[in-house]
């Protein structure tokens, strides 16, 4: 996946970052992406990928500042909404669930297509106790696949079963 606003030469330098990565030892990647931004200082998608290296390394208070970070120096396009995924699920891990649901659901709006956002989303709202509307965020997302799985007939079943939970279950 390549994005638009970086540089071929600066988009490679991420990639080799991910190939060279051990998520059993996170410390060289750390490493290498701090380096890449002291050579780029305050560009947002090298404060956004050394956010998720803390992220990766289980330093989630580190790298909820540095996602606030990327996100304030302008973050943009596909790296923004990875950025939001990323940020609302280390919100959801640090236990602050009410601020990562106003997170995703924003990234939602932002991202009305993102799968990955959905689920994320789906996470916390199970976190919260909202388990029927996180089994109805996750029903829609399966459905909307389901020329790519074996749903079938299922599908618009289960379409319905997905929006009836993620109303509250009206009529029962």
């Amino acid at each position: 996946m390549t994005f638009a606003d970086v540089s071929a030469e600066l988009e490679r330098a991420i990639a080799l970052g991910y190939e060279r990565r051990d998520r059993n030892d996170m410390a060289p990647t750390i490493a290498y992406f701090e380096n890449l931004l002291a050579e780029n200082p305050g560009l947002p998608v090298l404060i956004y990928e050394v956010a998720g290296a803390y992220d990766t390394a289980g330093e989630e208070l580190t790298a909820k500042s540095l996602y606030e970070e990327a996100l304030a120096a302008g973050l943009s396009g596909e790296r923004l909404r990875m950025c939001l995924c990323q940020y609302g699920s280390t919100l959801r891990w640090l236990g602050e669930l009410d601020r990562s649901l106003e997170v995703l659901e924003d990234a939602r709006i932002r991202f009305p297509e993102s799968d990955a956002v959905r689920i994320f989303l789906a996470l916390t709202l199970n976190e919260l106790g909202r388990a029927d509307e996180a089994v109805g965020v996750l029903l829609g997302t399966i459905t909307a696949h389901a020329d790519s799985t074996d749903l079938g007939r299922y599908a618009t079943g289960l379409s319905s079963l997905a929006d009836w939970y993620a109303q509250g279950r009206p009529g029962s």
